[in-house]
């Protein structure tokens, strides 16, 4: 058996922001049975998560397709089962994954995330014929693994129906579509697409505000930022930029849990 955890993230409500699925376990399973667990939950990710210490864990990603070398809202989703499933003495707890060393420390009803910055900038050259032509492009820049597309409108973003065939067939793990916010009620919005890794659109993206932290705090100035991704599901992100690291604070909902049934498993 194998306990799991299904947790929205960057929401307050249930059954609101971005669902992730949670496996705390004591040793590794074999990767390609992650994999197939990953592809079970179906959701954009499934965290594995193994303590090395009384506040270290080792920390991995799966989308429905692969795994990959970083993950916001699934981060927050497992700090959340970790600290409401586990003794932990200290309000900070630390993983260990691929893309470095990664804090999470709990404040009150928050979570406050201390990922990498992800902010260097380069030309992108290739094609980009997915959206509607009355989606005017203010911008494009790929950055590190994504692709940012900055359109003129928020109100636009909102109601983007992009073309995903075409959107799979860019070299990048996905496309953040992004605007600056008409209202007072967030700096900028967002949405986030990558079928090339089995997710057609996610709804709320921790990974991606690594790269949206840098690009719009260039962009208005200022490096505490509130930001929207406006998903179907929707989901608030607070954003604090510091030096080479992105600072995420949001909240977390323990929507289910449950076990594996692993027995018919090598």
């Amino acid at each position: 058996m194998m306990k799991y955890w299904i947790v929205d993230a960057f929401t307050k409500e249930q059954f609101r922001g971005n669902p992730a699925a949670v496996c705390i376990v004591d040793e590794w399973p074999k990767e390609p049975l992650m994999q197939t667990i990953a592809g079970e939950f179906n959701l954009s990710e499934t965290a594995f998560a193994k303590q090395s210490g009384p506040t270290h864990f080792e920390l991995r990603w799966f989308t429905p397709k692969c795994e990959v070398d970083l993950c916001g809202h699934a981060t927050l989703a497992t700090s959340v089962v970790i600290f409401d499933t586990r003794t932990v003495g200290e309000k900070c707890i630390e993983f260990k994954t691929r893309s470095g060393i990664l804090k999470v420390e709990k404040d009150k009803e928050y979570f406050i995330l201390d990922l990498p910055s992800q902010g260097h900038f380069s030309s992108f050259s290739g094609e980009l014929d997915a959206f509607d032509q009355s989606v005017k492009i203010v911008s494009t820049a790929k950055a590190l693994d994504d692709l940012i597309v900055e359109i003129d409108s928020d109100d636009v973003l909102r109601k983007l129906t992009p073309n995903i065939e075409k959107l799979a067939k860019i070299d990048c793990r996905g496309i953040i579509v992004t605007a600056r916010a008409s209202s007072g009620q967030s700096d900028f919005i967002s949405r986030f697409f990558a079928p090339k890794v089995g997710v057609n659109e996610d709804p709320v993206t921790g990974s991606a505000h690594c790269k949206l932290a840098p690009y719009w705090a260039t962009k208005l100035g200022k490096n505490t930022l509130k930001a929207y991704q406006a998903s179907e599901r929707g989901g608030w992100l607070d954003l604090e930029l510091s030096d080479d690291r992105v600072r995420i604070k949001g909240n977390a909902v323990i929507s289910a849990s449950g076990e594996l049934n692993l027995s018919n498993q090598n």
